[in-house]
């Protein structure tokens, strides 16, 4: 079993027993308050495996499926089975628990700010994924005409900033945003040859 398939039951599993006890939700969600005063720390990881409703957790789970396969796979490829799994498993637990850092900071003071889902760490894993091969299209919404990733990353975190700064829709914008940046600097991190290769495979597209 790949490790992609790995997560997705594991937060499959988690949102179903969440949904079956809202006692399990109430102690596992994101609540900034309670993090940081209460020193709940445990919040910032089971938090990114519980999902509000079925749309929610098959949305996170297919972006996982499709770009977490490829992330995965170039993984085991430059650093071996091992390793690389290691890595991989780290970018996903990272993104989850380090994605809601300012959010966490932002709104410490208060007591109704929840926040859940895999959101953060999927965001982590597809701009892995646009950093290692950022002319792979991406499309939205069954939309025919694919967006290389770069860009699509690009205006992605210019939609994800303005959105959270509104703070009108009910959505850990934040979190998104916040994810992004930990996939590029963790991917960087452990394999530096990752962002000339980025900078070599748009100039060859311009």
């Amino acid at each position: 079993m790949s490790i992609t398939l790995a997560i997705i039951i594991a937060n499959a599993l988690a949102s179903f027993y969440g949904w079956s006890n809202t006692s399990v939700i109430d102690k596992w969600v994101f609540n900034s308050y309670k993090i940081y005063h209460k020193r709940e720390y445990w919040r910032l990881l089971t938090s990114g495996f519980i999902h509000s409703n079925m749309s929610h957790l098959l949305f996170n789970m297919l972006s996982l499926y499709f770009f977490g396969a490829y992330v995965e796979s170039y993984f085991t490829l430059v650093f071996g089975s091992l390793l690389g799994g290691v890595f991989y498993v780290g970018l996903y637990v990272i993104g989850v628990v380090c994605s809601d850092i300012y959010s966490l900071i932002k709104y410490k003071d208060y007591h109704n700010f929840n926040s859940l889902g895999a959101s953060g760490a999927v965001s982590a894993v597809v701009y892995a994924s646009i950093l290692l091969s950022p002319l792979n299209k991406i499309y939205i919404f069954f939309i025919p005409i694919g967006i290389p990733g770069f860009i699509y990353g690009f205006l992605y975190l210019i939609y994800c900033s303005y959105l959270g700064k509104q703070n009108n829709d009910n959505v850990n914008h934040f979190a998104h945003f916040g994810g992004a940046i930990i996939g590029i600097v963790f991917t960087i991190c452990i394999y530096p040859s990752a962002l000339p290769l980025f900078f070599e495979q748009i100039s060859h597209w311009l």
